[in-house]
């Protein structure tokens, strides 16, 4: 598309009157939220239920208006214009199919909708269902009922609704929540290539880390209302602001332990895990990816082994630590790394040692979960 569709989120807020009959006060579902989104994009917007992803989808489509804060689509200040003049393409996860309609009247009944200028003809109209009925890849199902389709179909049939007026912004709340598992990586690949072809700025909004790294520009992690982190979502994965985005992100999660910094050493218990530099002496929280773990013999983390979990392309070392915040400790090493270990070592309740990869452990404050920054390097 050739229009600039940037859309500016600028100190947005939304407030609700709690729902609590003791407390009278104001819920803040977004708080002070600024966000540049560019042209052409897909955003991911990530988060735990509750944290207000859904609640910015529905002030940029203009189902909700802000309390406070303005909306810029490609310049023009959209704040105030109900959501039929936004020119947005809306997909919600529970799809919102017409029963009684086919699959092309259901796709054609945005454009049968418009009127005036924008007004076209049937036969205009016809072409271009059919051309977002191609699309997504549904163009021989055009005569079937929502009924007679599959979960995945239904949600391609809502996808092909939203494209048919070819929005200026796309905005999918959850698309994939209803999809199992297999369909879910399916549709996912889809709306990445479908966004790629079509160049509309997209705003995609789930709590499923994995779908919203898989396929965005950028990701907006968000809890309570506020944007913690914004960036790339391997960058945000590499380098997370605090402890939150830290567990957020990342299958297995990250493993977290009690430490403290003594001396510009890290430990863990017993064991001095790491040099860190120069970082005055407290309480941390430590976190190490699974992948940030070699076993070693020669290694500074000392855990109790529960046993060995070959996964294909991956071994799963699950241990324990009495540091540790979780209940288990996930260690995750490719098969083509042979284990250093002996065999009969491998047995529960022995004694496995970990060197740690000094870019995979990461430093939080105890008090504020901020990231602490230090110098890489192992000991």
């Amino acid at each position: 598309m050739d229009i600039d569709m940037e859309v500016v989120l600028q100190n947005l807020t939304k407030k609700f009157p709690s729902r609590d009959r003791k407390n009278r006060g104001e819920v803040i579902a977004v708080n002070d939220f600024t966000f540049k989104i560019p042209d052409g994009k897909l955003i991911g917007l990530l988060g735990p239920s509750g944290c207000g992803k859904s609640t910015t989808l529905n002030l940029i489509s203009g189902l909700e208006k802000p309390t406070s804060g303005r909306i810029f689509f490609g310049g023009d200040d959209v704040t105030e214009l109900p959501p039929e003049n936004r020119g947005i393409g809306l997909v919600f996860q529970n799809y919102a199919l017409y029963p009684h309609l086919t699959v092309e009247q259901n796709i054609l009944f945005p454009l049968q909708n418009l009127k005036g200028k924008d007004k076209l003809s049937k036969e205009v109209m016809l072409e271009k269902a059919r051309e977002a009925a191609k699309m997504v890849q549904i163009d021989e199902l055009m005569d079937r009922k929502p009924s007679q389709l599959s979960g995945g179909q239904q949600q391609r049939v809502a996808i092909a609704r939203a494209l048919v007026k070819m929005p200026k912004v796309l905005l999918l709340d959850e698309p994939l929540s209803n999809l199992d598992a297999r369909l879910r990586l399916q549709t996912r690949e889809e709306i990445r290539r479908i966004q790629r072809e079509t160049g509309i700025t997209t705003i995609f909004v789930t709590h499923d880390q994995e779908e919203a790294m898989s396929i965005s520009d950028l990701i907006v992690v968000m809890k309570e209302g506020v944007a913690l982190q914004i960036g790339k979502p391997q960058e945000v994965y590499d380098s997370p602001a605090n402890l939150f985005v830290a567990k957020f992100l990342g299958t297995p999660p990250i493993n977290l332990f009690h430490g403290q910094v003594k001396a510009g050493r890290i430990y863990i218990g017993e064991n001095a895990v790491m040099d860190v530099g120069d970082i005055s002496d407290r309480e941390v929280y430590v976190g190490v990816r699974p992948e940030g773990f070699l076993p070693s013999e020669e290694g500074a983390l000392c855990c109790k082994l529960k046993g060995i979990e070959v996964m294909g392309r991956d071994i799963s070392i699950v241990s324990e630590n009495p540091a540790s915040l979780n209940p288990t400790v996930r260690a995750i090493i490719g098969t083509e790394n042979k284990l250093n270990l002996e065999q009969e070592a491998l047995e529960e309740g022995n004694e496995v040692r970990f060197s740690l990869i000094p870019h995979k452990v990461f430093l939080f404050d105890r008090e504020t979960e901020e990231r602490i920054q230090f110098e890489e390097s192992g000991l």
